[in-house]
């Protein structure tokens, strides 16, 4: 990343900014997967509201119970006027905005004289902190998101063996019923994901797919387990279950740039930007939170 401003008054660095969001979210955001593992980054953002528009449609697949032999039916007395498919059924999409719902900022000085460090090396360094600051911004948004949008709230009595084992058979259960397609996952508190990985039905002579040794599990009863820190959770929260890929996480870059300063030897790092989250009403009966209580 070029640093220097090279006599010019102003530098964008927002294509820069924007890659390394997205590297960045990817390797350091907990419920990337939520959000089909990235962030929908765009620069040079100029509308204030709307961050895109996506096509939807909220009719559901018919299928028919069997092929309609009738003679009449497709042909002789219903030519022309019957189908032996069953009922046509018209597949129409509507265009939905998506809004930015949360904004974003930073403001940062460096003057030649007290830098003590390359000029273009300082303007890196402080643009990849950016990038992972703010990919934790959107995380903490995103775990917000995830339990405002949930269908369902189960309870867990307490961090017992058998507690934690009927609360996965209860998720099971529900994730079966609601006949989900994909990857079920579940991002858990540390004090539930230790109870998982060290609960008996996960020893290796039951062939799971726990590693205890290194403290790290692949799956429990369907799915797929990722610690998360406690602060990403709201009050009274243990975990996040859902079909992972189900929701989208977006951000557009208004500014990222460098402007020389009146009132120091140096530039002002300046960046600006709005964020938000999306989810189709349909999805979100997939997405379950579990709280501790009876």
């Amino acid at each position: 990343m070029a640093g220097e401003n090279n006599n010019q008054a102003v530098r964008s660095y927002q294509k820069q900014f924007k890659e390394l969001l997205q590297a960045v979210y990817q390797k350091q955001a907990y419920f990337a997967e939520f959000f089909g593992g990235g962030v929908e980054a765009l620069d040079g953002v100029t509308h204030n509201k709307t961050a895109f528009s996506i096509k939807t449609s909220d009719i559901p697949v018919v299928i028919g119970t069997e092929y309609n032999k009738d003679p009449d039916v497709g042909f002789g007395t219903g030519t022309g006027k019957s189908t032996r498919f069953g009922e046509r059924q018209e597949i129409i999409y509507t265009d939905t905005d998506v809004p930015y719902t949360w904004e974003w900022v930073f403001h940062e000085g460096i003057d030649r004289h007290t830098v003590n460090n390359d000029f273009a090396a300082t303007i890196a360094d402080r643009s990849d902190l950016q990038a992972q600051a703010k990919v934790q911004l959107f995380d903490n948004h995103g775990g917000l998101f995830i339990s405002q949008v949930a269908d369902q709230t189960f309870k867990l009595a307490g961090i017992t063996n058998d507690a934690v084992l009927k609360l996965f058979n209860d998720l099971s259960n529900a994730y079966v019923n609601m006949e989900a397609v994909g990857t079920k996952m579940a991002w858990v508190k540390p004090e539930l994901y230790n109870a998982i990985v060290d609960h008996p039905i996960t020893t290796t002579a039951k062939h799971s797919g726990a590693n205890i040794d290194a403290n790290g599990i692949i799956s429990f009863k369907g799915f797929q387990i990722k610690e998360v820190p406690e602060t990403k959770f709201q009050d009274g929260e243990l975990a996040y279950t859902s079909i992972t890929g189900v929701g989208k996480q977006f951000t557009g870059i208004n500014t990222t740039r460098t402007i020389e300063s009146e009132d120091f030897d140096g530039v002002a790092f300046q960046g600006a930007g709005k964020a938000g989250e999306f989810i189709l009403p349909a999805n979100k009966k997939a997405v379950i939170k579990v709280t501790l209580g009876e």
